[in-house]
């Protein structure tokens, strides 16, 4: 009887620690899928990441995944506003500042790793090694700006705008 119950509760820890080969995340996307295969640890337990533009972020990370339409103008307009707003005091588009030039950042990054930087850098700062090596390069941590999902987004139709057209919306 005591081996039957040991054996019971080693089969469900096993499972309980993802041992059971399903992920508990159920509705992954398929960019997530992609995302975590370009992902490798290393031997230092860092990850490695293989295709910074496929790669969305560390698990636990905000946004998971951007849906991305035509160029919205109006969006960038706000996006240009709130980037005026919030972020001039550490970025400028066309040059490196006290943090990176963002000209170009969407040929760079995933959008959604863009938005979760936006969103959470202090989480980023902790879990993502792109964002760890941005602070050891720059020596300054990004501060959260207290911007709303909707915000972060205008501000990424902002960073596509400029990519995009090359001027401001």
């Amino acid at each position: 009887m005591k081996k039957l119950l040991f054996g019971i509760v080693v089969a469900f820890g096993i499972y309980a620690c993802g041992g059971g080969g399903e992920s508990s995340g159920g509705g992954a996307t398929e960019q997530t899928q992609q995302t975590q295969q370009e992902a490798k640890a290393t031997s230092s337990g860092e990850i490695e990441i293989k295709d910074t533009l496929a790669w969305v972020g560390p698990e636990g990370a905000p946004v998971k995944s951007v849906e991305l339409g035509p160029l919205n103008q109006e969006l960038a307009k706000k996006g240009a506003e709130l980037f005026k707003l919030k972020c001039t005091a550490c970025h400028k588009i066309d040059q490196r500042y006290i943090g990176p030039a963002l000209k170009g950042v969407t040929k760079r990054r995933n959008p959604a790793w863009i938005m979760n930087q936006i969103l959470d850098p202090a989480f980023m700062i902790e879990h993502d090694p792109i964002t760890r090596e941005l602070l050891a390069e720059y020596h300054t941590r990004m501060t959260f700006q207290n911007v709303t999902k909707d915000d972060a987004r205008a501000i990424l139709e902002y960073f596509r705008w400029i990519d995009e057209k090359g001027t401001e919306p």
